[in-house]
Parts: structure tokens; sequence; C-alpha cells
């Protein structure tokens, strides 16, 4: 193997981990209610799509409809899985299935489930989102669900 193709070979996997970070810090940044996180994973053209939920643009609009968010859902936790990468020099789009449990003020205990649609650049030799898009598949109030260990200030419930 020749220096230019390890070189390759790196750049890829260095690009891949640069994006699954980005997914996880949007997952860890609407569920632990950290707007400095979240404001760090976009560029400042970037659009965040959640029909039904909410859109930002840019990561101060982005930051105030996570604020809303947060009022009406103040406990989300987020899975986010199968994240299928694709990325071509400086350009990356990617899907990710992502399973989340909030705890809604008027609806209760609900499950979300869905497809996330991504599309990162790297710029100036960082990798960000662009436009995050969400696609829901299903939105299941969670009757009756009480959680019989773990922290106390899960939601209120």
């Amino acid at each position: 193997m020749n220096l230019e193709t390890l070189a390759a070979r790196l750049e890829a996997l260095e690009s891949r981990a640069a994006i699954e970070s980005l997914i996880s810090a949007y997952a860890n940044a609407f569920d632990r209610l950290d707007p400095d996180l979240l404001r760090t994973i976009w560029h400042a053209d970037a659009v965040l799509d959640l029909p039904g939920f909410g859109e930002g643009a840019g990561p101060e609009g982005i930051v105030a409809m996570a604020h809303n968010s947060w009022r009406k859902m103040p406990h989300m936790h987020h899975w986010m899985a199968n994240p299928l990468i694709r990325i071509e020099g400086d350009v990356a789009t990617a899907t990710v299935a992502a399973d989340c449990l909030f705890h809604d003020i008027e609806k209760g205990p609900v499950q979300v489930s869905g497809l996330y649609h991504d599309c990162f650049e790297r710029r100036d030799g960082q990798w960000l989102f662009t436009k995050r898009r969400f696609e829901l598949h299903f939105l299941t109030p969670l009757e009756n669900w009480k959680p019989i260990a773990g922290s106390e200030t899960f939601g209120g419930i």
C-alpha cells in the first residue's frame, strides 16, 4: 500500500468519526438541554427541520427552536442508530434511525421514532451539519408508563 492510499483511508476514517461525533453531540445536546453544545455542531447557514416540532436556521435559530422544544418536553432521551454515511470529498450525507423517549408536558411520556436525513460539509477543515431533517415514523403516547427506578428529576414523572 502506498502513502497516498494510506492517507486517503485515514482521511475517510477521520471524516466518518467526525460525522458520527456530530450525530452523537446532537442527541446529547438535546437530552442534556445543552444550548452551548448544540450551537457548536452547525455551520452558520445550517437548517434543522423537525416537522411538527419546529424549525431553526443558523446556530442561534436552532438553539431558539430547541428552547421551545425543551419548554414543551423537559426530558428527552435520544437513541441514534444505524448511521448510513456517504462521504464525497468535503460533502457528506447520512440517514440515521432515531428512537426517542420524551416527557411531553401535555401528552405525558411519548415514544417518537423516525429517520434523520443529514447533510454535512467540511469547511476550513471542520465537519459540521448543514441540514438535518426528521422524518416522523410514529409518535406513541405511553399510557400508564412510570419508571420504577432512576433519577427523581425525570421530567417530573
